[in-house]
């Protein structure tokens, strides 16, 4: 029982302090998930668009600011209709929003850049 009640007295602090300490530099443990991960590797590469891409982000009256900030960063990965693994620049489907999604994005991550492939409105 001694042991156990300095486990504690130690432990709290220790949470407490490592705690503060990963808020300060704002660490999150939501950036080590797949569908993070990509989108963060996305945002922070090249970003180039094919020309059906831009005529159809000019028919939906669509910006790179609000594909930044809005669709890329709060969409989803669709893995099932993915190619993750295709060599060497792989493929992912973009479903914005989450719920009831009313944009699919196509587009190719490589090594230096990604390129944007399609837009299309869902509803």
């Amino acid at each position: 029982m001694r042991k156990l009640k300095f486990f504690f007295i130690g432990l709290v602090p220790g949470l407490l302090l490592v705690f503060f300490i990963l808020n300060k530099k704002g660490a999150s443990c939501s950036g080590y998930l797949p569908n993070s991960r990509v989108i963060a590797e996305t945002l922070s590469k090249k970003m180039v668009y094919s020309p059906a891409f831009s005529q159809e982000m000019e028919v939906e009256k669509i910006d790179e600011k609000f594909l930044k900030d809005s669709i890329i960063k709060n969409a989803t990965i669709d893995f099932d209709r993915s190619q993750a693994q295709k060599k060497p620049c792989p493929e992912y489907v973009l479903l914005y929003p989450e719920k009831n999604p009313r944009y699919e994005v196509h587009f190719q991550k490589c090594k230096d850049e990604a390129t944007f492939n399609t837009l299309k409105k869902l509803r």
